[in-house]
């Protein structure tokens, strides 16, 4: 450990900026054996956490190609804001290698759906010095591009003692997080100041970072690159096919993607209710997270309802409730519904983007949790694009009046398509500043 430390900290950094760092990765080490015994108890419901494990700790076969540019994306949503700026990097930079690294099996899903073999995927090192310097020798990239909040210590001061530029894109910092961060304001300042470049997606976020530190000069707004998210018409009759193969041609569809535990229950009141107004109405459900499929499909069981998992490739007329327990169609499915609501937002989770049936012209109805998307949030609500609500009663009266009127929903989707119409252009700003740093 100690004499991998040398990636972490620069020779005339202060003790003072030095010593929270150390302590952090010492705590990080001795916590290692925990973060092993998680991956395994993951792994009995998703087996993806138990392969490849090795990854995590910086040990996989080396590219044939080192160099380039290191995108790090969590996880779905972040893979999804970042496959558009990889593609023009790839345009832009066509010798140099895109090394792209995600912490969860759903992200890595979507690196390979999404990208193939056109970039080199492996699981991020976890936050230890000798994982990270690993990943380093092995990959050799010249700058690493986080997306959105993924700030770990380590991962950003390793980068920077190895010579990398490090850009934060599309950030976003909620205020609960920024209060995390103040608590610990000298490792606070030893990440922040080793990071080149901020992107912020919106002033409030760029506010917060600067509050925390980050200077001015290292500070810019951007949007957020999630806006400049476009749905060809080529993927517009794909749904309607799929509609009608899916026997919803005609029948109003209430879909609800990226639901979380607690939320699932909330929702099938809420269409106990909606079916008693509008009784052809049919209902499709995401769940968030691949391992709780079958979960979900126990739990509609258990409500007597009739079901049909996408995954059985079955297209029975008249079933009242669709699982969507596949993974990379919800983008497509989207097209198959009349209105939407996003999870994470029914319960205390801080809710999910809700730009994508956005970019459908969907009207949305959403829970109150909405942290971790606020700005794109009230944007979508001060357009009337979207309503909020608190209850299963609220949830179900607001969608059945959306589900019986189609002119009502013309009005709200259309207004839900100009939000993310007005706000594009982020990509290029961010890509602008992704330029001038990587050389």
């Amino acid at each position: 450990m100690f004499r991998a430390a040398r990636y972490a900290w620069p020779h005339n950094s202060h003790p003072i900026t030095v010593m929270p760092l150390f302590i952090y990765t010492c705590l990080f080490y001795l916590i290692s054996p925990l973060l092993l015994l998680r991956l395994l108890q993951r792994s009995v419901k998703a087996p993806e956490y138990r392969r490849r494990m090795a990854e995590r700790f910086g040990f996989f076969t080396a590219p044939p190609k080192r160099g380039g540019i290191w995108v790090h994306a969590v996880s779905v949503g972040e893979v999804i804001a970042a496959v558009p700026m990889i593609k023009v990097l790839q345009e832009r930079y066509p010798e140099q290698a895109i090394t792209v690294t995600t912490m969860t099996p759903t992200g890595s899903e979507r690196v390979q759906a999404m990208l193939g073999d056109s970039v080199f995927h492996v699981y991020a090192p976890y936050d230890m010095p000798d994982a990270i310097g690993r990943f380093l020798r092995r990959t050799g990239p010249q700058t690493l591009v986080i997306m959105e909040t993924e700030i770990w210590p380590n991962m950003v001061c390793c980068a920077r003692r190895a010579g990398l530029e490090v850009v934060l894109a599309n950030a976003r910092l909620s205020e609960k997080s920024a209060r995390g961060y103040a608590r610990l304001p000298a490792l606070t300042k030893r990440v922040f100041s080793a990071i080149s470049m901020v992107v912020a997606q919106h002033r409030s976020d760029a506010e917060r970072f600067r509050s925390l530190g980050v200077p001015d000069a290292q500070l810019s707004v951007s949007g957020s690159v999630k806006f400049d998210i476009d749905v060809p018409e080529s993927l517009r009759q794909q749904a309607q096919d799929e509609r009608r193969k899916l026997g919803l041609a005609g029948r109003p569809v209430w879909l609800c993607a990226s639901t979380h535990e607690g939320e699932e229950t909330l929702i099938l009141k809420a269409f106990s209710q909606i079916r008693e107004q509008v009784p052809e109405a049919a209902l499709l459900i995401a769940p968030r997270h691949p391992e709780r499929f079958d979960q979900v499909a126990a739990l509609i069981a258990s409500g007597n309802w009739s079901m049909v998992r996408r995954s059985s490739g079955d297209h029975p007329e008249g079933a009242d409730i669709l699982l969507l327990d596949t993974m990379g169609e919800l983008m497509l499915l989207f097209g198959c519904a009349d209105v939407a609501t996003v999870g994470g937002s029914l319960i205390e989770r801080g809710g999910h983007n809700s730009l994508e049936p956005a970019a459908w012209g969907l009207p949305l109805v959403n829970g109150p949790s909405d942290f971790n998307f606020a700005a794109i949030s009230e944007l979508l609500q001060q357009a009337g694009a979207l309503s909020i609500v608190d209850t299963a009663e609220a949830l179900a009266s607001e969608v059945a009046e959306l589900l019986k009127s189609e002119a009502l929903r013309e009005q709200r989707g259309a207004l839900a398509r100009q939000v993310v119409a007005e706000n594009r252009g982020a990509l290029e700003r961010l890509l602008e500043h992704i330029d001038r740093l990587h050389h």
